[in-house]
């Protein structure tokens, strides 16, 4: 039998040399109220604070409303009870000036972890609009997410789910926890109640990966062990050289979620489980509930030694008859390596624009007149927005659509480079080129944009599903593949689906020069390879070649087909290449 702290989701900080005993434990959860909570009306930046959501002992969340964007968000404020309090109406400092060095730490923690965060695009993952540093704290901003906890969830259900709605559930998780994996970050405190499914459509949501929380238990000596009894493995009970963390150690603690699912309870603490293994395989306890598989996989993420366990998401994917989250991943990291100013992939107030291939020196980024790349995002990527408020795509004036792929016209063979070559050519005979019943339709949120002031913004509707492919023309001639790009490679769209764009993990703010962009959207039964036609960055977009370059690229590559609809790979059916397209200009201004 569980006790009923084993039971409870509460992160539990154990006190030090007490792993095992479990002395002096306390909460960390929303229920708390340390009265460091900032009052309604307290304006942080451009938010103005309306209710605190919740309080734990290492930071609160409040809802704000954002008077830039006129939008509701969640604010997070690092607000470590037991180092720092609040000090007049805002400031936070710390309590003692031996808690110093460790609430600093925990602030870098915090604010690293943010940039991180920032940076994926997954829709299991929380995103951050942005963070920043004020009142001897910091702050990051996220959707308000509307939905229930796994926890609360189950409890409403009465029964246990069955495999399907499991792997319903599972199937997002692990692809979202193989994005984080991928970047040497770890989530270490997965449980029911830290898995939000968010409402309307259950899609589950990691929350509350708590790196500050985690760095200030491992630079004191008091709050040496942060984990969540029955959830946690071993390895977070006391790390030693044989017992390192990493990506078994979620592994193990969603696998224990599934086991609450299934059988109503955690399984035994694995400390316990060290010294007396009590434990009941699932595929004794569940037996005939579930597909023989299924519980086998379960039960191989549960082992207790971390070297017998699970040792990765994607080995957990195999295990469930999953596939690769190579073939699944709605989204694509950055690069390790990449360019960025002190505040990393966001603009923090009070701070100056990160741009776009700043490390390339005084070049201005060529997407089109030139973009900042921040990390705000556009009211209408806000979570659960009234889709009625949003601009909706009109009819774009193209040519009608053949049913069969047209000739290639003769004034595309080309013998040599030609100085004449133009990208609008190929633009039209794009556009002359649709066939297979696709309707596509694209449209600006705005058709004038002003220089330092505005955001980029538009939307993509298709009648059928498959893939957008968008480039920019700008008015000094260069062309760049807007999206996918390296920051979000998922480029799918469904049918009806009104896609917003750019998304929030590469938002583009509008710099100088002015003048006109021009946007050509392709949506493809299949997605285009545009990789064989240049191996060219700008940051993150790849440049395509122009002018004379682009003509040699033309005739070299293939004459029959437009240089802007990219290649085809391993696609036998002849309805691969059907397609639709659609046009629309923003002008720059200042």
């Amino acid at each position: 039998m569980n006790s009923p702290n084993e039971e409870d989701d509460r992160t539990v900080i154990r006190g030090a040399g007490a792993a095992a005993a479990g002395t002096e434990p306390g909460a960390a959860s929303s229920a708390g109220d340390s009265g460091n909570a900032l009052p309604a009306g307290t304006c942080v930046g451009e938010f103005e604070i309306t209710s605190t959501l919740g309080e734990g002992g290492f930071g609160i969340v409040y809802i704000a409303w954002d008077h830039s964007l006129q939008r509701r968000v969640a604010l997070k404020e690092y607000m470590p009870a037991t180092l720092a309090a609040r000090a007049g109406s805002s400031e936070v400092r710390v309590r003692s000036e031996r808690h110093r060095e460790t609430f600093a730490i925990g602030l870098r923690s915090f604010i690293n972890e943010a940039r991180l965060l920032a940076q994926f695009d997954h829709p299991s993952l929380v995103k951050v609009y942005r963070f920043w540093e004020a009142h001897g704290t910091a702050y990051m901003v996220m959707p308000l997410y509307e939905g229930i906890t796994l926890r609360d969830k189950l409890k409403q259900m009465g029964s246990p789910p069955d495999e399907a709605w499991l792997m319903k559930l599972l199937a997002p998780l692990t692809e979202a926890l193989s994005v984080i994996h991928a970047e040497s970050c770890f989530h270490r405190d997965i449980a029911p109640d830290n898995i939000i499914l968010l409402a309307g459509t259950e899609r589950p949501l990691l929350l509350d990966f708590g790196a500050a929380r985690r760095v200030i238990g491992d630079m004191t000596q008091s709050l040496t062990v942060i984990l969540k009894p029955g959830y946690a493995p071993v390895e977070q009970y006391a790390e030693v050289p044989e017992m390192k963390q990493g990506a078994w150690t979620d592994i193990y603690a969603l696998a224990a979620s599934v086991h609450f699912a299934i059988m109503g309870r955690t399984p035994p603490a694995s400390v316990g489980r060290m010294l007396n293994d009590s434990f009941v395989p699932l595929s004794q306890s569940a037996a005939g509930r579930y597909s023989e598989g299924f519980l086998h996989a379960i039960d191989r993420a549960l082992q207790v030694r971390p070297n017998e366990r699970t040792a990765s998401a994607a080995e957990l994917r195999a295990d469930l008859g999953l596939p690769p989250a190579s073939a699944t991943e709605r989204t694509e990291i950055m690069p390790a390596k990449r360019p960025r100013g002190p505040a990393g992939a966001v603009k923090p107030a009070g701070s100056k624009k990160l741009l776009i291939g700043a490390a390339l020196g005084a070049m201005v980024v060529a997407v089109g007149a030139g973009y900042w790349w921040s990390g705000d995002r556009s009211a209408t990527e806000l979570a659960g927005a009234d889709t009625a408020s949003l601009p909706q795509p009109g009819p774009v004036a193209t040519p009608s659509a053949p049913t069969q792929p047209p000739a290639a016209p003769a004034s595309v063979t080309l013998s040599a480079p030609a100085r004449s070559f133009e990208i609008r050519d190929e633009i039209n005979r794009v556009l002359a080129g649709q066939w297979g019943d696709f309707a596509v339709t694209a449209e600006a949120k705005k058709k004038t944009l002003r220089i330092d002031r505005d955001q980029l913004g538009f939307t993509v509707t298709s009648s059928k599903d498959g893939f957008v492919q968008v480039m920019v023309l700008g008015p000094d001639g260069s062309l760049l593949l807007l999206f996918p790009n390296a920051q979000s490679s998922d480029n799918r769209i469904l049918a009806g689906q009104s896609l917003v764009l750019p998304q929030a993990s590469w938002p583009l703010n509008v710099t100088a020069p002015a003048g006109q962009e021009e946007f050509l959207v392709v949506v493809s039964a299949q997605p285009r390879d545009y990789s064989e036609l240049s191996k060219e960055r700008e940051y993150i977009f790849l440049k395509l070649p122009t002018g004379q370059a682009g003509a040699e690229v033309a005739a070299a590559w293939r004459r029959s087909t437009p240089l802007l609809l990219g290649g085809l790979k391993g696609c036998p059916a002849s309805d691969c290449e059907a397609y639709g397209a659609a046009t629309f200009s923003v002008d720059i201004v200042h």
